[in-house]
């Protein structure tokens, strides 16, 4: 690992992110709030309304352990308070394999219109899926179709080979500007591209393998539009050396051609590999016609050559997109100890560990929700919690920050060990008024069983007073060590 420029490349940043803050607030007409960029490929049943997707990939199905189900929440003009939940499970009717034991099944989960007859299908990835007599898991990936009446059947997209780990992660984008969505399943150190449009039948029109020339091991990964030529990009964060906490970031631009390129690294101001993490969202936060990145880096880290700890707690690194790609020369750093962001930087906090980009105030930039479910309330030791930072024309910024956790006034639920709030966050527009609503899980709750929440979205921003929870209860689901909200879909 060269952590003697990462390192560098950190305090530069945290400058720059402490300056932003600062900076005072110029007047201006608020811009008409930004449309959810979600929207289209997330209305599973076609009434108008995004649609929540979650995972409990822990579960157990017919009585095996870790097969893992999925669950919607249908959206409507009141959100998904009252809306229909319905779960799915490779034991649904024309859902394709069958439940086993590690399957994992919904360990990833993002959503497209893949056989564009309007209404969203909803992929899902299953890392621990064994293929025919295969002993090791190959993995692979799912969809399960929309229709009028929200989802049902589905077809196997992907099947990997033993040791694939297919599944791990997944990406949606338009890569080749077509029209059609495309698809990039992870694996370990595999990343695999779905070339649209498909077929009901589950066939891609094309199928390849994007480049890992270095042997790097991919965390995660998210597409969106960040130089603005109306091809989605794809963005990818990795382990790129033998020491568990090297971090890079790495963008493949879209072209007529799709994806089929080697990525490339994203520097920063001092010319080297921009420091990384392992949560990725992709969203428009300055409120500029270019998809911006939101990093989170969770895992504490340490640089030996400047005898200096990195990210203590955890860290979000915001990157800027422009005609030209990412900037990394201008990527803001905010962690808990940034003016304005509640809490304080203390080992393990793993603020960071999930991350979301969503205009909740509808004025037009959008806020990043951050993870934060290591951190302890009290004595508390893993409690969990999260944060939302502002957007501005800089990006976000620590001044009007604030958080929820299970110890907040009107949040349902109490304060317990390893409850683990803020494992999983997602920003999305449930009742169609222009701001989006914040999903958050907490797949510790209960031993393991997990939970989830939703808060809704006024002109002020999120608000407590009026968010509700709802788990294995409403779902009629197994609630032992299921990780229900440990995925939403993206």
């Amino acid at each position: 690992m060269t952590s003697r420029a990462l390192g560098t490349g950190v305090v530069l940043a945290l400058t720059l992110a402490t300056a932003v803050v600062a900076l005072p607030a110029t007047a201006h007409a608020a811009p008409a709030p930004a449309p959810d960029p979600h929207g289209p490929r997330a209305d599973f049943n076609g009434d108008g309304y995004p649609d929540l997707a979650f995972a409990a990939p822990g579960a157990t199905v017919k009585g095996f352990k870790g097969a893992g189900y999925v669950g919607v929440a249908y959206g409507s003009r009141t959100g998904v308070k009252d809306s229909a939940k319905r779960v799915f499970t490779q034991a649904s009717a024309g859902v394709p394999g069958t439940p086993e034991a590690g399957d994992v099944f919904g360990t990833s989960v993002t959503s497209a219109d893949l056989d564009r007859d309007g209404y969203a299908d909803l992929i899902v990835g299953s890392p621990g899926e064994k293929i025919g007599s295969a002993e090791v898991a190959g993995g692979g990936a799912t969809v399960l179709w929309g229709g009028p009446g929200g989802l049902s059947g589905g077809a196997t997209l992907l099947s990997g080979e033993e040791y694939d780990d297919l599944g791990r992660g997944l990406a949606v984008g338009d890569f080749n500007g077509d029209g059609a969505p495309d698809l990039v399943v992870r694996g370990g150190d595999t990343l695999r591209t779905l070339t649209g449009p498909f077929t009901r039948d589950g066939a891609a029109a094309a199928k390849g393998e994007i480049p890992n020339l270095d042997d790097e091991r991919y965390l995660d990964l998210a597409a969106g539009d960040v130089n603005g030529d109306g091809r989605d990009d794809l963005a990818v964060l990795v382990n790129d050396g033998d020491e568990f906490d090297a971090r890079r970031i790495h963008i493949g631009l879209g072209s007529a051609a799709g994806l089929g390129q080697e990525l490339t690294s994203i520097k920063g101001k001092d010319g080297y590999s921009l420091q990384g993490g392992e949560h990725l969202a992709v969203g428009n936060v300055n409120n500029d016609k270019y998809a911006d990145l939101a990093v989170g880096r969770a895992i504490d880290g340490y640089d030996s050559d400047l005898d200096l700890p990195l990210a203590k707690g955890g860290m979000l690194t915001y990157v800027p997109g422009s005609a030209t790609g990412p900037q990394g020369t201008k990527a803001v750093v905010l962690n808990q100890d940034s003016p304005g962001v509640p809490g304080a930087a203390e080992h393990s906090d793993n603020f960071g560990a999930s991350v979301a980009i969503g205009d909740t105030d509808g004025d037009g930039y959008g806020e990043i929700a951050v993870g934060v479910p290591g951190e302890d309330q009290g004595t508390v030791a893993n409690a969990g919690g999260m944060v939302v930072l502002p957007g501005t024309a800089t990006g976000p910024t620590g001044k009007g920050s604030y958080g929820f956790n299970q110890g907040t006034p009107d949040v349902v639920g109490a304060v317990e060990k390893d409850d683990r709030f803020g494992g999983a966050v997602s920003l999305r527009d449930l009742n169609g008024d222009g701001r989006t609503e914040l999903a958050v899980g907490a797949p510790g709750e209960n031993a393991g069983e997990g939970s989830l929440w939703v808060f809704p979205a006024a002109a002020s921003g999120l608000a407590a007073k009026g968010s509700f929870s709802f788990g294995h209860g409403a779902l009629g689901t197994v609630p032992t060590k299921a990780g229900l909200g440990s995925s939403f879909n993206r």
